[in-house]
């Protein structure tokens, strides 16, 4: 009974330990404040936002189309769709004007 058990919680163990090592493997690890971050950090992550703003907005687009053909019939699919792609379209306009205005401030600050 005890060898059972024993078993029983070395298995779990490793299943544990297993799985922690995938989720610290898929984990993208930020660097610690003061450590410098890879070139064009902020530029790759807004040229990624757009794409995927831009991603979004296409598949959006073709449902819709789907839809008004007729070859779907998921026309709340597609409004939800558009609706996400909108928002996600508003959002980054939104993080588009914090960062410029965060430009122009710093252009403002005297030397």
């Amino acid at each position: 009974m005890g060898y059972e058990v024993a078993s029983g919680i070395q298995a779990d163990l490793a299943l544990i330990r297993a799985s922690a090592q995938g989720l610290a493997d898929s984990v993208a690890v930020a660097p610690a404040a003061g450590e410098s971050a890879s070139a064009g950090g902020f530029a790759s992550s807004m040229r990624d936002a757009v794409y995927r703003v831009d991603a979004q907005d296409r598949a959006a687009g073709e449902k819709m189309a789907d839809v008004d053909a007729g070859r779907s019939d998921d026309l709340v699919g597609a409004m939800l769709a558009s609706q996400e792609a909108s928002l996600s379209f508003s959002m980054l306009m939104q993080v588009r004007n914090k960062v410029m205005g965060a430009v122009e401030d710093l252009i403002k600050l005297p030397l």
